[in-house]
């Protein structure tokens, strides 16, 4: 019986060998679980062609949206682990959803294996230029003035511009009203329109629309300003000492993913992060550019999830 069990140890240990060996012989699917003109829409095509230049294969974007990101993890969770499905995790679906959801459909540390880190950015907060106010102060004042009429958009329950505009509500004492987008692209087109007052949108998304003139910029969410928007002041400064949120995203294979296609990526994706090129853009799009190990990672992952699974039960939050 033990000499059986070993004989299939060693023929796995080949197979996921052999299959490392030719990975990757074909395209490789990469779901972003946001819709297109979102911020992880927007990171994710910034990487695209140069992880697919280092590859040698392509990389074919899957947009996924759809409950606040869980819709397209659930779809790489249950994918066959063989390194032709990548995800693009994020802070909302893997760190705050085990905390949002009481029914998640996956586990994000048990169904996933975590390959880097790519980068992490501010929130950017904006409203409707046509509104009367100009800074997170005067915002604040005019919500105060109309309990409950004031409204605020996201882009789904439990992402990071869900989080942010929660926690803002809770330090600023103000009583407006959440609307849940299916991606940061529809709550911004509300926004222009005048349909929705403000978002903390992501700074790949929103930002341009903000140099444009469509979007106004009241503040950021880091605790120092943005180099890509040093005139947009933090919302620390405006009145809110130690506000902060941030968003992040990295790479994610499903469970048992061969260890040698996880370290084939991961450093496939250390030399792109490291292009002058992929780091100004990055850096323009008010990102910072990361990169880690799968441990460090994966470490990373399990912090947030407990700071996370604080805030949202510090605030009452649940999404079902």
């Amino acid at each position: 019986m033990k000499i059986g069990w070993i004989l299939i140890t060693v023929a796995n240990c080949v197979s996921s060998y052999a299959l490392a060996e030719t990975w990757p012989a074909r395209p490789i699917r990469f779901i972003v679980p946001f819709a297109p003109g979102g911020g992880g829409d927007v990171v994710g095509r910034i990487l695209m062609q140069r992880m697919s230049e280092q590859l040698g294969k392509l990389l074919v974007i899957d947009n996924r949206a759809g409950g606040g990101g869980t819709l397209g993890c659930d779809l790489a969770a249950k994918a066959a682990p063989d390194g032709y499905t990548l995800l693009l995790g994020n802070v909302g679906p893997i760190a705050v959803g085990p905390a949002l959801y009481s029914r998640l459909p996956y586990d994000p540390v048990r169904d996933f294996t975590p390959v880097t880190m790519i980068a992490s950015f501010p929130n950017l907060l904006v409203a409707n230029p046509g509104l009367p106010f100009k800074s997170v102060p005067e915002l604040v004042t005019y919500a105060k003035s109309r309990p409950g009429n004031l409204n605020f958009a996201s882009a789904g329950t439990g992402t990071s511009t869900h989080l942010a505009g929660e926690l803002f509500k809770s330090v600023a004492g103000i009583d407006v009203v959440h609307v849940p987008y299916k991606g940061g692209a529809a709550a911004m087109t509300d926004i222009i329109a005048g349909q929705v007052a403000y978002y903390f949108g992501t700074m790949p998304s929103s930002l341009p629309l903000a140099r444009a003139g469509k979007l106004r910029a009241l503040g950021v969410t880091s605790l120092q300003r943005s180099p890509a928007a040093p005139d947009v002041p933090t919302i620390a400064e405006s009145g809110y000492p130690k506000f902060e949120t941030a968003a992040w995203y990295g790479l994610m294979f499903p469970a048992g993913t061969p260890r040698e296609i996880i370290a084939k990526l991961n450093a496939a994706m250390m030399v792109v992060l490291a292009m002058p090129d992929i780091r100004d853009r990055l850096v323009h799009e008010g990102s910072e550019p990361m990169g880690s190990t799968p441990a460090q990672f994966g470490a990373y992952i399990k912090s947030e999830i407990a700071k996370w699974s604080s805030v949202v039960k510090a605030a009452n939050l649940k999404a079902d």
